[in-house]
Formats: structure tokens, sequence, C-alpha cells
């Protein structure tokens, strides 16, 4: 009877280290699919600007260097690939996005590139209160295969308003006032698309970018 139970036990204990197995062989197999080629050196492409804001692009193309390479990759100089394009010919990001990922590995010579979309971008100011928005989509594909290999947006808000309910119409209206006057002096658009472009670009998060290979925690990525 002790040997039937133990038995039994033994036969649990093996089914579960399979069932075990199994799973971790799923996770790996869809890491491997999302990055089949792991890239090291990164392209990016001059942002799509849907906004009204002309000065979107810019802000995105100076702010996402830095967050790609705290998170392991190799990233190709903007200013220098931007100029690039312009010697080219390209100075609309809709038709540098047309151009053939394959073309873009033969010039660049980088493994993937980062494709970013502004849908919203600046200040929108109502009569006691503003909001400074950035919203964008951002690609990573694999200039090799042209295969998307991870895709997110991201929205970030900052909002003021008036301080107290309790003072008047003409001061609340003075404070509004100001606070657009300094939306405009200290750039919180900028500030705020640096910020969207920090949360989007970062690796490590949920639905974030998986580790580059420059990166410490890459190998146990």
């Amino acid at each position: 009877m002790h040997k039937s139970k133990l038995s039994h036990s033994i036969i649990g204990i093996l089914l579960l280290i399979g069932a075990i197995s199994i799973i971790s062989c799923a996770t790996a197999t869809q890491a491997q699919i999302n990055y089949p080629n792991h890239p090291r050196s990164i392209l990016i492409m001059p942002p799509i600007n849907q906004s009204v804001d002309i000065g979107a692009p810019s802000t995105f193309l100076a702010t996402a260097a830095y967050p790609l390479a705290e998170s392991g990759y190799y990233v190709l100089p903007p200013t220098l690939t931007t100029e690039m394009f312009r010697q080219n010919g390209v100075t609309v990001a809709e038709e540098a996005h047309a151009i053939p990922h394959s073309r873009l590995h033969e010039i660049f010579g980088a493994d993937a590139a980062i494709y970013i979309t502004i849908t919203q971008y600046g200040a929108t100011y109502y009569v006691i209160t503003s909001a400074v928005q950035a919203y964008a989509t951002a690609r990573l594909v694999d200039l090799r295969s042209g295969h998307t290999l991870w895709s997110d947006e991201v929205r970030v808000t900052d909002s003021t308003s008036s301080s107290s309910n309790q003072q008047s119409i003409l001061t609340t209206l003075l404070e509004a006032a100001i606070d657009q006057v300094a939306n405009v002096l200290r750039n919180r658009a900028y500030d705020t698309g640096r910020k969207a472009n920090q949360q989007l670009l970062t690796a490590g998060r949920e639905r974030g970018l998986m580790y580059g290979p420059y990166h410490p925690e890459f190998i146990t990525e």
C-alpha cells in the first residue's frame, strides 16, 4: 500500500517537472519568435508627425537615442543619419519610412530600425488650465528580414490647474495666463516629449523592448 502511494507521488512529481519544462520551452520559443536575430545596432528613422506642432519630430529624434543606448543597443547618431537622408533627397519622414528595409540595411549597416509616429504633441490651453501632451507609437523592425520585432505606444499628459478653489476668478485667470507664458518659455512640450520617449524606448518594462547585447541583463533576458 505504501509502495503504491510512493509510486503515485513519484509519477506526480515527474508530471509536474515535465509541465514546467514545457512552459519554459514555450517561453523561450516565444522570445525567439520576437527576436529571431537579436539586433545589436539600431537606426532611428525620421519620426512621422501627425500632430499640429512642427517641433514634434525634432524632439522625439533628439531624445530617442539615450533610452535605446541605456537599454543596451548601439545607436547610429541621429544627426549623421538625418544628414545622410537629406543629402540623398529624402527630406520627408513618410518618404524615409517607404525605403525598403534591405536598402536601409545596405546603406547604414544597422541591424534594425525604430519607426516612430507622433499622433499628438504640444500644449492645449483652456480658460483656467492647460495640458501638455505627447502621444506616439513605435516599431522595431529587423532590417535584414523586414519583420516587426516589437511595437508599443505611449501617452504622457502634463496638466496644470489652479492651486486653490477659494481664490477669485481674476486670480485664477491671472495664474492661467502666467502658466501659459511659462509653457512657452520653459518649452514644457519638449520635456513631455522626452518623458514619452523615455517611457516608450526603455527596455525591461512590461511590453517593453528586450535588453540589448550591451546591457548587463542581456544574458538573463
